[in-house]
């Protein structure tokens, strides 16, 4: 990640303890709430996991934008949710609680037509969990293997709690836990209550929750996604990854095609990936319609054995001609061919981020040598065939057109 987000985070932390040493404060509330550990290690299971309760008002849809220059970002406002996502993260950074430390990445706009964005992370190649033995996009929940119910209390943020006088309560808790094996600054799980055991299959409820997310921060890089199993999640328990980048994305803008006369899915033509898109202009009624579609439209991968990712970002409305404007939600979804097991010998594995453009290099060498040519390649070599794509496309227009008027 840039500068902008590692500076926020050890501001936030080093000012709150500075200050007082007490919890930090959080506008907004009427008590102060910490979302720092105790400085003693045998505090933290008893230390109680601190809700982050938010409402409407603070789900913004316009209004954030790339600034016309980069080092801009550095003093572009910040939500609560960025102050306290930024501040606990960096300090689980200074408490070791990763597998390795986060540098500042090399990164490189890959030249081209297309805009990719490489990052060599070379730690995260090497120690990130191994997948899990998993042989189907719709294995049963296993209590034997990994699973969110084991992580430490250090690891767990806070809860996002909508409040209930303007937001729909989603399924149940959501538990925001750092990756310990991060690709980006900032980066975090969303976890559904861990003792419910929910598999890896998307749910109304988790996706709510990541849109809601993507509209709590002000900044136009943090990104929410999910991967199914065989689209590369490594965890079979109910997950999304949120995360920080200081890139534009391709998928922000790219041109699409509607294949619904009312508006409510289109096409992705562009390259890295062809995929649907659906959009968000306001929350609400609008938001709960995308959710519904989404999980539907993965309701039916699932149950035909397809995998797919997701991407959620900030970006322009769908159609032909895009502004340059990130006027609300684009929720993208790509079917692909499953890939279950251990990743080997390529210089990136192809899931959320990759499919949207952001490409974590494993080694120097691939880093230093990776065309936009080899890497769009690569990348589509994981989509599916075309004439199963168009089986696809039609089942999802299908789906769409039988929605309630």
């Amino acid at each position: 990640m840039g500068v902008s987000l590692q500076r926020w985070a050890a501001l936030l932390f080093f000012v709150s303890v500075i200050l007082s040493g007490q919890p930090m404060a959080t506008p907004g509330d009427l008590n102060e709430t910490s979302y720092l550990l105790s400085p003693n290690t045998s505090d933290w299971d008893g230390q109680v996991v601190p809700d982050f309760t938010y409402g409407q008002e603070e789900l913004v849809v316009e209004g954030v934008q790339w600034p016309q220059v980069p080092s801009a970002l550095d003093t572009q406002p910040q939500s609560r949710f960025d102050a306290a996502l930024c501040a606990a993260w960096a300090q689980r950074v200074e408490l070791g609680l990763f597998r390795y430390r986060l540098g500042e990445l090399r990164t490189q706009i890959l030249p081209g037509a297309v805009g990719l964005v490489a990052q060599l992370n070379v730690e995260r190649g090497v120690q990130r969990r191994r997948p899990q033995d998993v042989r189907s996009v719709r294995q049963a929940f296993d209590p034997q293997q990994f699973n969110f119910r084991k992580i430490p209390r250090g690891e767990v943020l806070f809860r996002l709690r909508p409040d209930p006088r303007g937001l729909q309560d989603g399924d149940g808790d959501i538990l925001v836990v750092i990756n310990v094996s991060p690709l980006e600054r900032g980066h975090v799980l969303l976890v559904p209550e861990p003792a419910l055991g929910l598999p890896q299959r998307l749910l109304p409820g988790a996706l709510r929750a990541g849109l809601e997310a993507v509209l709590l921060s002000l900044h136009p890089g943090f990104r929410v996604g999910f991967n199914s199993l065989g689209g590369l999640a490594s965890v079979n328990h109910l997950h999304l990854h949120g995360y920080y980048l200081d890139h534009r994305l391709p998928v922000e803008r790219a041109p699409s095609v509607p294949l619904d006369p009312k508006g409510r899915l289109y096409l992705l033509r562009t390259l890295p990936a062809p995929g649907f898109l659906f959009y968000v202009g306001r929350p609400g009624l609008d938001m709960e319609a995308v959710v519904s579609r989404v999980c539907r439209a993965t309701d039916y991968l699932s149950e035909h054995e397809i995998a797919h990712n997701v991407f959620v970002t900030r970006g322009a409305p769908p159609g032909e001609a895009v502004p340059s404007a990130l006027s609300g939600l684009r929720v993208i979804l790509w079917p692909r061919k499953p890939s279950f097991g251990v990743k080997e010998g390529e210089a990136f594995n192809v899931a959320l981020c990759e499919l949207a453009g952001h490409l974590p290099v494993k080694t120097s060498q691939d880093f230093c040598s990776l065309t936009e040519t080899a890497a769009v390649a690569l990348i589509q070599d994981c989509l599916l065939p075309p004439a199963q794509m168009q089986e696809v496309q039609a089942a999802l227009v299908a789906l769409v057109a039988g929605e309630s008027p």
